[in-house]
């Protein structure tokens, strides 16, 4: 085998062609697109329709071959029958179809991540390739086959080695951004990627271990595996916050996949946004999952018969209201089984047809339909009438009735009698007070019970009137151009037609509560309540899920503490599985034992994890007299910390959690000292940072969940502990603050909170 130089110089030749293939496929969309456009809207209506829906595909290409330019290139196979494949991003071919990169979902590439010594099949050899841009600048092997003759020639050209591609992309200064791990995927997590569409996933991992980018690494696959059934429903990508979302939005369009719903629970409604937050209590209430029912029976209460029913006149005839007949129409529309508001019509439509019985039966001939019709007018627009029928079936909107439920405690009383005088206090609010993250599922149930806003009803259906003709003109335009059965569709043409995008199944599913989504994510899932379960299984019917979390980082009265529990209700025994990731890659040792123990010992489950490095005096511990003397500290060990890791090209982040009473004047420590030490342009860098793209960041355990840094400063853990709602949430928020380094952990307390809490 030639020398180190001569394979790094081999190789580019190989990356070479898949990137000479890439700019050949960039440069003939580009031909094609701007081919399409150059024709502008000249021509009838069927071929303006057809050079939309093209020109959308070709746009559509065009971003996914942008979005894999970085490390196109990072493995290759070796066979014992002498071929070889590399494996890439995606999978390209040379105009005569000649394989030239193999996809990373592709089975021909599973032994990548499979393959193992004692089970390789006829793969002698993995190779790890690293890029720096386009330039190949290292190789790695892993001789599979130890009888091999590649193992003495690897040897000899210095590229034999176990692991060293994933050390190095540990090492790496994080960026804000989460990375794609699709060059160092894991056995272990292989397996869980590639596993079955049809069964709820649940993979258990403690910090570190890769829950997130395997979920993400898994959305990718299974949209390029099962892309006939996913391209129409789409993928949601459930987190935790908004600024997690920011961090990881990048991995899918990395991965080639552009069209994926990312949303928390607070903004899961369309044009509804949670603003305001609940206490720990109130969200465990507002969680559980008998609010279901508590929402039911608020709808319920609004279905009555009035005390005091009217009498029409109605051309000098007195036409009663009755309680018997208001009482026959509300169970006629009960049984319709719809929601609320589509029920309250058939309601309206039997009371308005028993008062013009009661008009017929009073007259002393049999009145023609004519007569009837008036009468019936004449009910429609009598105010009484209105306001009597309103009072019998109201109708509502969601927003409605749960500021409604909130801002009369005598009534929630009634619908929950489950609570305690001190639940309802701890609930009840002004009216008009701003939506909080836990109002969110309650009002997408009573959105869900009550059906449309009756205002907007007439709108829908003209609307749906339009999309019907629209889907219909479009599936005939293809039926005269003979191509409905290419790879335009008439859903294509409808989509053109309203002049969306590529991102159409996105973009209409993010806007359209009632979607069904083929699959979704949902990550740090353990915080999750009975209710946001029941919002997010309405949304995936299928319940095709996968599920990520750790039980020790639950941080939320109502989350999960076990997932048998919370599982089990909601797929059943035998529809989910779950899987556990060991392997932390995230902590230096010392970090994650220090982190361990102390959760432990605090009673927490913790996963069977073992750190993959040492860094040494990667863990430090310092303790001073007051807070004035803990505030200069703080900033001191940030500033130190941020002249290590915190570069002028935008990598490198470091945290300071703190406990949410310090950190306005810790910030402002920190930030004064900075100011005294840096450069005025590179500190005003960092403070016109936006928050989710911080490299200094100073804030509270809840924002950094699913987050990582290349240092943190945890700052009074016994304040943080005694913030917290409970004992087991302390440990969890502790816990989540201590994992977060991938370099270096430092704490920073004063005298009395060491006394406090030990760890």
């Amino acid at each position: 085998m030639s020398s180190y130089a001569e394979q790094l110089r081999e190789e580019q030749q190989a990356v070479d062609r898949a990137y000479g293939r890439l700019d050949d496929l960039r440069a003939q969309m580009w031909q094609r697109l701007d081919t399409v456009r150059a024709a502008g809207s000249h021509g009838s209506p069927t071929q303006r329709t057809e050079r939309d829906s093209f020109a959308t595909m070709y746009e559509n290409r065009l971003t996914q071959l942008r979005a894999v330019e970085d490390r196109l290139v990072f493995g290759r196979l070796d066979a014992s029958n002498g071929e070889r494949h590399y494996i890439g991003r995606i999978g390209l071919s040379s105009e005569d179809h000649e394989p030239i990169l193999t996809d990373w979902r592709a089975d021909a590439a599973r032994p990548f991540y499979e393959a193992t010594p004692s089970n390789h099949g006829d793969i002698v050899m993995r190779r790890h390739i690293t890029l720096s841009f386009r330039e190949v600048v290292g190789v790695e092997d892993e001789v599979l086959d130890v009888h091999s003759e590649q193992v003495g020639q690897a040897s000899s050209a210095g590229t034999l080695t176990g692991e060293g591609a994933l050390l190095a992309s540990l090492s790496t200064r994080r960026t804000g951004k989460m990375t794609d791990i699709v060059a160092t995927i894991q056995a272990e997590q292989d397996r869980i990627i590639r596993s079955d569409l049809n069964r709820a996933i649940v993979v258990q991992g403690g910090p570190g271990t890769g829950k997130t980018a395997v979920a993400l690494h898994r959305a990718a696959y299974l949209l390029y595996t099962h892309r006939r059934t996913l391209e129409r429903s789409g993928v949601l990508v459930v987190g935790p916050s908004s600024t997690f979302l920011h961090y990881i939005d990048q991995v899918l369009p990395s991965l080639g996949e552009t069209g994926v719903v990312s949303r928390t629970i607070a903004d899961l409604i369309p044009g509804v946004t949670a603003t305001a937050a609940d206490s720990p209590h109130a969200a465990k209430l507002k969680g559980d999952k008998r609010m279901a029912h508590v929402v039911s029976n608020a709808i319920a209460a609004r279905i009555r018969v009035p005390a005091n029913l009217p009498t029409v006149p109605i051309s000098g005839i007195q036409v009663p209201m009755l309680a018997s007949d208001i009482e026959q129409a509300q169970a006629d529309a009960k049984r319709t089984r719809q929601p609320h508001n589509k029920a309250r019509e058939t309601f309206i439509r039997s009371m308005l047809a028993s008062m013009q019985m009661r008009y017929a039966e009073q007259l002393d001939y049999t009145p023609d339909q004519a007569e009837l019709n008036r009468a019936m007018s004449l009910l429609r627009m009598n105010e009484k009438v209105r306001k009597t029928l309103n009072l019998c079936w109201l109708p509502m909107t969601g927003p409605w009735l749960i500021d409604q439920l909130f801002a009369r405690p005598e009534r929630l009383r009634s619908y929950a009698p489950w609570m305690s005088d001190e639940d309802v206090k701890a609930l009840a609010r002004p009216k008009g007070s701003p939506l909080t993250r836990s109002d969110i599922p309650l009002l997408d149930e009573a959105m869900d019970l009550l059906g449309p806003d009756p205002k907007l009803q007439a709108r829908s259906s003209a609307a749906a009137a339009r999309e019907a003709a629209e889907e219909q003109y479009a599936k005939d335009t293809l039926a005269a151009t003979g191509l409905g059965q290419g790879i335009v569709t008439s859903q294509m043409l409808l989509d053109q037609m309203n002049g969306d995008d590529g991102e159409l199944v996105a973009q209409r599913a993010a806007s359209d509560r009632e979607w069904t989504y083929g699959h979704i994510v949902v990550d740090e899932a353990q915080e999750l309540t009975a209710m946001d379960w029941r919002m997010l299984i309405r949304r995936c019917p299928s319940r095709s899920f996968t599920i990520v979390g750790d039980v020790a980082q639950t941080s939320a009265l109502g989350g999960t503490r076990r997932w048998e529990k919370m599982m089990n209700r909601l797929f059943g025994e035998t529809r989910w599985d779950l899987n556990e990731l060991t392997i932390n890659y995230r902590n230096p040792q010392e970090v994650s034992e220090l982190a361990s123990r102390f959760a432990q010992n605090e009673g927490l489950y913790i996963s069977t994890v073992n750190a993959v490095r040492r860094i040494p005096d990667s863990v430090t511990h310092h303790v001073v007299d007051d807070e004035d003397s803990l505030l200069a500290r703080v900033a001191d060990e940030a500033t130190a910390l941020a002249n290590q890791f915190v570069s002028d090209d935008g990598t490198g982040r470091i945290a300071i959690i703190c406990p949410q009473g310090l950190i306005a004047p810790v910030r402002n420590a920190v930030r004064q000292q900075l100011s005294a030490t840096l450069d005025p342009a590179q500190y005003q860098r960092l403070i016109d940072q936006s928050e989710w793209d911080e490299q200094v960041s100073v804030c509270g355990t809840e924002t950094v969940k699913g987050l990582e840094f290349d240092a943190v400063v945890v700052v009074e853990p016994g304040r943080i502990s005694d913030d917290a709602a409970s004992r087991l949430v302390a440990a969890s928020d502790l816990y989540v603050a201590m994992t977060r380094p991938t370099q270096r952990l430092v704490i920073v307390r004063t005298k009395a909170d060491e006394k406090s809490l030990t760890i």
